[in-house]
């Protein structure tokens, strides 16, 4: 099946950027359901984008490139105008400047401005050529994956039933095969589509298991909480709001969960929870495509793509990330900065115009991801310009203007609490230098991934060795790059990111302290960035090795056999099906126990949620002493109740409650009957003499509020 897109003349491109707009103005205004939400996605998420790229007239890059860049250029824009209109609302006379109506007006005057430019600036008088796409009957078999992937998770939600999330992963693997084994079955074309409709399957299956937020164990409540409190004052304070907490006031600096999820949720009128469980998923299912555009020049289309299921397959990608939502669109912003820097077409005021804006993105998006960047960038063009061998792709100018943007930020938002947590992570480290010889130091991750933690069962020891045989292939692979054993096509950029990838590696295993700034599977997700590759590339050292004749299909095979288990085993199908324990909670989540799920993983329910809602509205949060468990304070009521958790004491068996004291008990408390604190915990009869005698105000069968009466 064929079909075409006609080129387009400038005023022909004026006017379906009008007829976008009154559809947006229509959709937005009558509030038509889904026609708002599905139609505002894309028109916010890819026009802007596409725009800018025409006013830098982009014509260079391939249709992917295209696509991406589009993307992020329209994230980025909505972030910066965002800021803009945020900070002119005094100018302005605007008292809620990130309310629907400034925002609207303003970004549509901003993107039909955009349009007019684009439109003067095309001196070709074509603003994109025709050109006919292949639709391979294969796509409509594809796209039942995340179909799969959604009702599947909504099965688990609600009837606690994981048969068809168990058919849906092998399906996964067996695309996987087949796509490495059969260029017939699956083109080289078709590559970008597979691993977006992989990344979108593996995200929603574990996004979508719960109609509430599950932090994973990760920072999403204090997310959700900066998030709330912008869009509950419609306007975003660059001061910290807590002054002192350095944890928040970081996160608060961040516009990625501030003031761009705050426009999604007012443009689209969708709940503030979707945007973090749909929109910002959507966003990152971008990332592994980016990456295979970067790989695909240096390892060819296929190991490309292989090596982009070796980054989705990873636990880290659809778990933990789904808890780091600043990660997730920083993350966007630093591919696209590698294929801008990375890429030798781009014309040199085109190639900084995209760093600048790129930039902003990833400095506002996450502070430690963008730290990274700059170690990598700072450090790689040091080391070029010393070996005499001067980078013509990464730049002065880029260095100095990202560490310039970088630091300015940091210093001069919410009080400094980012900078002061850079100074305060470096004071860590130096401080366990004098542990350099206690594995202890090095975090859990660490020793689990050295081998230096014994597996409970022994599927958990087959599923260390799959991960064990990634990890050694990565190795062999730097080492037949080093020793040139192998041939590449890396050029001395990439293969200077790779090394500084490996010696960053090399660090978090070595330097005590240094892995825990930001725990070591976070650190590991981000390297693989450079380092999946090198799997790739190990497997061609070994069959050069071995092999004589058919190596392309013996590396094939090798992968494989390495990857498929890997990630069977990582996404806790392996778990499930054996009867092992298991962390994956959209296939496990039924048999976990209660300590792990509510309070580890801090998954949570309507019973929860409403009496945290209830007691938002219903008490003076600020002027009554507050007591709840920690793990209910961290999650439920830092995110459905919004409420600050330095406002709520913790409960412990030495509690005693103050005479305005109101106590909150949630599902984990009332229906499981546990009370966790630090690594211990009550069952919650031990403490009824905490609470026994004070007033029930709340109870929905699964959440109970006490308060002492008057």
């Amino acid at each position: 099946m064929n079909f075409t897109y006609f080129r387009q003349k400038p005023m022909d491109f004026l006017v379906i950027i009008i007829f976008l707009e009154s559809m947006i103005y229509l959709t937005v205004f009558v509030d038509v359901p889904i026609a708002r939400q599905v139609l505002g996605f894309v028109y916010f998420t890819f026009l802007p984008g596409f725009i800018i790229l025409k006013l830098l007239k982009l014509d260079e890059i391939d249709r992917v490139e295209t696509f991406l860049f589009s993307v992020g250029l329209s994230v980025a824009f909505l972030m910066l105008a965002g800021l803009l209109i945020n900070e002119s609302s005094v100018l302005l006379d605007i008292s809620r400047p990130l309310s629907l109506l400034p925002l609207m007006i303003i970004l549509n005057a901003f993107i039909l401005v955009g349009g007019i430019l684009a439109c003067l600036r095309s001196d070709s008088g074509k603003l994109w050529e025709a050109k006919t796409l292949g639709l391979h009957p294969s796509t409509l078999v594809l796209t039942g994956l995340p179909i799969l992937s959604i009702v599947g998770a909504m099965w688990v939600n609600a009837f606690a039933n994981n048969i068809i999330l168990l058919f849906m992963l092998p399906a996964i693997s067996a695309l996987f095969v087949i796509t490495v084994v059969s260029k017939k079955l699956i083109s080289p074309k078709l590559y970008p589509l597979v691993l977006l409709i992989i990344a979108i399957s593996l995200l929603y299956h574990s996004s979508l298991i719960s109609d509430y937020i599950v932090p994973f164990g990760s920072d999403v409540p204090v997310e959700y909480f900066v998030f709330k409190t912008t869009q509950n004052n419609a306007y975003w304070s660059s001061t910290n709001p807590y002054f002192g907490d350095l944890g928040l006031g970081r996160i608060h600096s961040m516009l990625s969960v501030t003031i761009l999820p705050t426009i999604y949720s007012s443009l689209l009128n969708i709940d503030s929870t979707w945007v973090f469980k749909i929109v910002s998923l959507l966003i990152f299912s971008f990332v592994p495509l980016g990456l295979y555009q970067v790989w695909t020049g240096y390892v060819g289309k296929k190991h490309a793509f292989i090596s982009a299921f070796l980054f989705m397959a990873d636990g880290t990608f659809y778990n933990e990330m789904l808890g780091l939502n600043r990660q997730m669109i920083a993350e966007l912003f630093f591919v696209l900065l590698l294929l801008v820097v990375l890429n030798k077409k781009m014309r040199q005021p085109s190639k900084m115009a995209c760093f600048i804006i790129f930039s902003f993105g990833l400095v506002t998006s996450h502070y430690g991801v963008s730290e990274v960047f700059l170690f990598f960038i700072s450090l790689i063009f040091v080391s070029l310009v010393l070996v005499k061998r001067p980078s013509r792709n990464i730049t002065a100018s880029m260095v100095v203007f990202f560490f310039v943007t970088m630091f300015a930020w940091y210093i001069y938002t919410s009080g400094s609490a980012a900078f002061n947590s850079l100074l305060g992570f470096g004071d860590y480290v130096y401080s366990q230098l004098g542990e350099f010889f206690n594995p202890a130091t090095r975090g859990q991750t660490v020793l689990r991934g050295l081998g230096l933690e014994s597996p409970p069962t022994i599927w958990n020891a087959i599923s260390r060795a799959f991960a064990y045989a990634t990890e050694f292939l990565i190795v062999i692979g730097f080492f037949g790059l080093v020793t040139k054993r192998v041939k590449s096509r890396l050029d001395n950029e990439y293969f200077a990111f790779s090394c500084v990838a490996m010696a960053f590696l090399a660090a978090l295993i070595l330097v005590p302290g240094l892995a825990n700034t930001m725990n070591m599977s976070r650190f590991y997700h981000v390297l693989l960035f450079f380092l999946a590759p090198l799997c790739i590339i190990g497997a061609e050292f070994i069959v050069e090795l071995v092999f004589k004749r058919e190596k392309e299909v013996a590396v094939s095979v090798l992968l494989v056999i390495v990857l498929v288990p890997y990630f069977l085993f990582q996404t806790g199908f392996m778990y499930e099906v054996t009867g092992s324990d298991s962390w994956s909670i959209p296939l496990s989540g039924y048999r976990m126990n209660a300590l792990r799920l509510y309070g580890q993983y801090g998954f949570t329910d309507s019973y929860s949620v409403y009496g945290a809602r209830w007691l938002s509205n219903n008490v003076d949060v600020e002027n009554s002493v507050l007591y709840a468990d920690e793990r209910t304070c961290i999650n439920v009521l830092t995110i459905y109740g919004v409420i600050y958790s330095d406002y709520v004491n913790k409960l412990s068996n030495a509690t005693t409650v103050a005479h305005n004291g109101v106590v909150y008990l949630g599902t984990l408390n009332v229906v499981e009957g546990a009370i966790p604190f630090g690594r211990l915990s009550w069952n919650s009869s031990e403490l009824s003499s905490v609470f026994g005698d004070l007033d029930v105000v709340y109870a929905n069968g699964g959440s109970e509020i006490y308060k002492q009466s008057p």
